[in-house]
């Protein structure tokens, strides 16, 4: 294994330092270091964060291979500077058993990018009916901690309190993706102004809010771990600040897209725009970013939707919703939000925060002597143009094609190893 010297980086945006890396830890920190026989890089005006992780990845595989897989979609999120990344269970076969999530678990391993930690379904087949096999799936080698219908609603409230009690045994979490399936039948876009005037069906932000309202009554009444998918309306946010004051134990991540991009969007009729939840209003936005800042919002998440270009460049109400996001999300949010957050905040909600509710105990550490060393170095000062083209994605669904962007990743270490360096893939 390589020993790596990184000279005069700023741990989040600190005062310089060098690092040795050396046998997958941070081995000394300090100035003025040296070590033998290792590989020097400088890092002068670059910023040292512990390795980002997602907990709202959506790799495809099995059975979508043609959008992602397992390999090429870690690769995008080490290109992205994240460590580590919770793979969505809505894949084909659906990931609702221990066999298929020990299956994605092991991809992860043998493409040896990121680490990739598998999110099982809920329910058998994403169906709503059924509770899948939790037990076995937290017990498997994958060792599940989070678990999804991601892209369906747990709508049925009976199952989604057992779901709840049954996760708290080993002390899981339960990641809604709230939607009222009942108040969105047929929608394409967000239920406003925007949508009157294109004359689509709209997707009203109370389909959201509700759900997440009576979970947070579930979550209290049990006593469970609720985490709830891309919050998007300003309404949930308030829901959410009321529970938090309640103390129900209740996580909430937000999207980069849902930071910075609104339903004004639609107008363009470009499906790159259709998105699940859809893109709200401006004062929508406005109440995540505030959310985000007060810690309403505890992480961002990216949810990572990779499409093939069938099933994007067609028209709007034919074309699947989601967009990509492991590549773009740090830039998007130092963007938005690193004049208010600072790196410190940035590394709390995009790392340390993902990581303690993942239960991922190697990632999201602050940097330091005998640390794991997953890090992510980035240049602030960077400025780039997103190509869809360059991606390491598969799919290139990018809603930011042809935007320039602030702040770049140079390098991104697992456990002491590079994915990432000079801005490219090691392998």
């Amino acid at each position: 294994m390589t020993t790596y010297l990184i000279k005069g980086v700023s741990v989040l945006g600190g005062p310089a330092t060098d690092l040795v890396i050396r046998d997958g830890v941070v081995a000394q920190m300090g100035n003025d270091l040296s070590a033998v026989d290792a590989r020097e890089i400088d890092a002068g005006g670059l910023v040292a964060l512990p390795g980002l992780v997602d907990l709202h990845t959506h790799l495809r595989e099995p059975g979508r291979e043609d959008a992602e897989t397992v390999e090429t979609g870690s690769r995008a999120a080490a290109m992205g500077g994240y460590t580590a990344v919770c793979a969505m269970a809505n894949t084909s076969p659906v990931a609702d058993t221990a066999g298929v999530v020990e299956q994605v678990w092991r991809l992860g391993r043998e493409a040896g990018l990121v680490d990739v930690q598998p999110v099982g379904a809920v329910t058998v087949g994403l169906e709503g009916t059924q509770l899948a096999e939790l037990g076995a799936m937290a017990d498997s080698a994958a060792q599940v901690r989070i678990f999804s219908d991601d892209g369906h609603c747990v709508s049925d409230p009976r199952l989604m309190r057992r779901a709840l009690e049954y996760v708290k045994a080993f002390d899981g979490v339960v990641a809604q993706h709230a939607e009222e399936p009942r108040l969105t039948v047929g929608a394409q876009m967000h239920e406003g102004e925007v949508a009157a005037g294109l004359g689509m069906t709209g997707w009203p932000a109370v389909a959201e809010e509700s759900i997440i309202a009576r979970d947070v009554l579930l979550a209290e009444h049990v006593g469970a771990r609720l985490h709830v998918c891309h919050v998007s309306t300003a309404g949930s946010v308030e829901i959410l600040r009321w529970a938090k004051r309640r103390g129900v134990r209740v996580t909430a991540e937000v999207t980069p897209h849902h930071l910075l991009l609104t339903d004004e969007r639609a107008t363009s009729y470009d499906p790159v725009f259709k998105v699940n939840p859809p893109l709200r209003t401006a004062s929508d936005v406005a109440a995540l970013r505030t959310a985000l800042i007060e810690g309403v919002v505890d992480i961002i998440a990216t949810d990572h939707a990779p499409h093939t270009l069938e099933d994007k460049e067609c028209e709007w109400a034919y074309a699947r919703p989601g967009m990509v996001g492991l590549e773009t999300a740090l830039s998007i949010v130092v963007d938005v939000a690193l004049d208010t957050l600072g790196w410190d905040g940035i590394a709390e909600r995009m790392s340390r925060t993902p990581a303690r509710i993942a239960g991922l105990t190697d990632h999201g550490l602050d940097i330091g002597v005998g640390v794991p060393a997953n890090i992510t170095l980035v240049d602030p000062a960077a400025r780039w143009r997103v190509e869809p083209a360059d991606l390491a994605s598969r799919s290139r669904n990018t809603p930011y094609a042809g935007l320039t962007l602030p702040a770049r990743v140079v390098a991104t270490f697992l456990r002491g190893e590079p994915t990432v360096l000079d801005g490219k893939a090691v392998k």
